[in-house]
């Protein structure tokens, strides 16, 4: 069963079905069901998945295989994309993948949407995006929409699965576009602070004062991203949370360099000192780090501070047991 704070805050999580060093991926998805089981008992509102692609340590592109997979090792969390990269694949498809989800596993099934390519440029051309095919995110969405409702804008053209599923539909972003499409639509914004932390405060605002109720939506909802490393002692987490900064830094300039080369932590650190390393750093901007309290008065403040009816936590931690600990430490300070 979920549960909500004393004022009604909404915890979730998204989870990347990380790829830990030493680990298989077969691992980083039974670590995946484990977090959604605990998650369950826990009272959080769902787990979202990411769509990425040709990142060596993220083991969740197939992301409606994956939803289907925790999903039939659950019985009540909701479950879903946060997000699909729409303009990765054709709307009818991704209606018939998630009608499918949806009916197998009725009420639990979300649809996050995004347009960024969620992968590089040699990755959108293996994967046949056409880079102009962002440009056709809102016309998609419409599309999509029609699928499920089962009224479908293409004449002669219906998705089965997935007409009369009404899966419910989320806009992501980072940017003011996505904050003024899902108020145009009518529909809930997900904003992506946990990694890019810049513009959410102004797109919160854009999002909130522009809203257009809808037939899914009747007034604005906002879901804002943060990261948590919560442990028993402030120490503890503290350790956790640089071995994951460290992880992710290491990965990003890994990935930037082609691959060349092994960066060890004291070259990570030094890395970090210097502009560019300040800027990857950034991306945690919005990061709970501590004991219970500690967190719990963290995500408090962020969610008044952003405007957010729900937060969607990344938990950090390299590990799954510290994850797992996270988990139920940042439940038990939010939701009581």
């Amino acid at each position: 069963m979920t549960r909500t704070s004393t004022d009604g805050l909404r915890l979730s999580i998204l989870d990347l079905a990380p790829i830990a060093p030493g680990e298989t991926v077969a691992q980083a998805f039974a670590n995946s069901v484990a977090l959604a089981q605990a998650a369950e008992s826990h009272g959080y509102e769902r787990i979202w998945y990411a769509e990425h692609h040709n990142m060596a340590r993220i083991a969740s592109s197939a992301t409606s295989l994956l939803i289907g997979h925790v999903a039939g090792n659950t019985s009540t969390i909701r479950l879903g994309a946060g997000g699909i990269m729409l303009p990765n694949h054709s709307p009818l498809v991704i209606a018939e993948q998630f009608g499918t989800l949806a009916s197998l596993y009725p009420d639990r099934i979300d649809l996050g949407l995004g347009r960024a390519p969620g992968s590089d440029q040699a990755t959108m051309r293996a994967m046949r995006r056409d880079p102009m095919s962002a440009e056709s995110f809102p016309q998609d969405i419409l599309e999509l929409q029609g699928y499920l409702s089962g009224e479908s804008r293409i004449e002669g053209v219906q998705a089965t699965p997935g007409a009369g599923t009404n899966v419910p539909l989320y806009i992501l972003g980072s940017s003011m576009f996505g904050a003024r499409l899902a108020a145009a639509s009518g529909l809930p914004y997900a904003f992506a602070s946990h990694f890019s932390p810049g513009l959410l405060h102004e797109a919160v605002t854009a999002y909130r004062q522009e809203f257009t109720p809808s037939e899914q939506l009747a007034s604005p909802y906002v879901i804002a991203g943060v990261n948590v490393v919560a442990a028993a002692s402030s120490d503890a987490a503290r350790q956790q949370f640089e071995t994951t900064r460290r992880t992710l830094v290491r990965g990003l300039v890994t990935r930037s360099s082609g691959g060349a080369g092994e960066y060890s932590d004291e070259e990570i650190d030094a890395f970090l000192t210097t502009p560019n390393g300040r800027q990857l750093a950034a991306m945690l901007t919005y990061t709970a780090v501590g004991t219970p309290d500690e967190v719990g008065a963290y995500l408090t403040g962020f969610a008044k501070d952003a405007q957010a009816d729900e937060l969607i936590v990344a938990h950090q931690s390299t590990r799954i047991a510290d994850r797992l600990q996270s988990v139920a430490l940042t439940a038990s300070a939010v939701l009581g």
